[in-house]
């Protein structure tokens, strides 16, 4: 089956939509050294195929949304180019509709210093929006459904975003990184939500890599200002240490209140860091249960 042949925003209306989980932890599964400042990029420049085949591996777990390898890609025009490329293909070989959204991470992504947590890089909006012009330039010259501008720690960053992503005309999604019950840089997140939620590029706003307990009072949030399809992806609530690029054990148990995500508007659901296929499995059936 080809990719998707309706837009993802369509599919939102009518039902939730199963994202796939970090590429990370199926490349490392795979054997993909991951070491250095372009993570999961350093497998998309030294061994493409196994991207393609981390792709594969969520496509058989129930994903119906590719996410590309660019995260913390800076202005490398060919592999993020690269990225869409290898999603593209295991999109195309799948036996059921799935949708290729290009990642754009945030401007702390690129510095690989965890620095997207904390937001407030001391740069300004128009600044901002010079760095992340020609990445979503080249991500969309390679022709991905829909663009993900995730991670997002800084209303600055989000309005910075948001005034490309206007020049472009393209479809996005758009999801902060929370903590608190606020932005990582420390924003209240309904003035955060209200910025994307204007934008009537940005199909869905929501939350991800965020401990899976911060996720339900933030899509409240995010309901109480926009309409819009909602986004929950988090990770398995472990953290992560930048310094030493380790992990300590989760706060919070395996099991997410899915259903009270989907009551508050939630559509697009998935994992982000240390969430493989075999969870995402596990939500392909929890979701498909939802939306009967």
């Amino acid at each position: 089956m080809p990719r998707a042949s309706g837009p993802l925003a369509e599919a939102l209306s009518r039902r939730t939509v199963l994202l796939d989980g970090r590429l990370s932890n199926q490349l490392a599964a795979q054997g993909c050294d991951l070491s250095g400042g372009l993570w999961t990029g350093r497998a998309l420049a030294e061994r493409p195929d196994q991207v393609e085949a981390a792709h594969a591996a969520y496509v058989r777990a129930g994903a119906e949304v590719l996410i590309t390898a660019s995260y913390q890609i800076g202005r490398d025009a060919a592999l993020l180019r690269r990225s869409v490329e290898a999603a593209a293909r295991a999109a195309e070989a799948a036996d059921h509709e799935v949708w290729v959204d290009a990642s754009v991470g945030p401007y702390g992504a690129v510095l690989a210093d965890g620095s997207e947590y904390r937001g407030r890089y001391g740069l300004s909006v128009r600044e901002l929006a010079d760095f992340h012009r020609p990445r979503v330039e080249a991500l969309l010259a390679a022709g991905p459904d829909v663009l993900v501008l995730e991670t997002v720690p800084d209303p600055d960053e989000t309005e910075a975003l948001l005034g490309v992503l206007a020049d472009t005309g393209a479809p996005a999604w758009l999801s902060h990184t929370v903590a608190g019950g606020r932005t990582r840089s420390g924003a209240p997140l309904p003035g955060a939500f209200a910025l994307a939620a204007a934008s009537p590029q940005v199909i869905a706003v929501g939350v991800n890599c965020c401990d899976p307990a911060e996720v339900l009072p933030a899509l409240e949030a995010a309901a109480g200002v926009t309409s819009k399809p909602l986004v929950a992806y988090p990770n398995d609530g472990s953290v992560r240490e930048p310094a030493t690029a380790t992990w300590h054990p989760p706060r919070t148990g395996p099991r997410w209140p899915v259903a009270a995500w989907r009551r508050t508007g939630a559509r697009l659901i998935g994992g982000c860091c240390r969430i493989g296929p075999a969870r995402i499995a596990d939500l392909a059936a929890e979701c498909a249960g939802l939306d009967i």
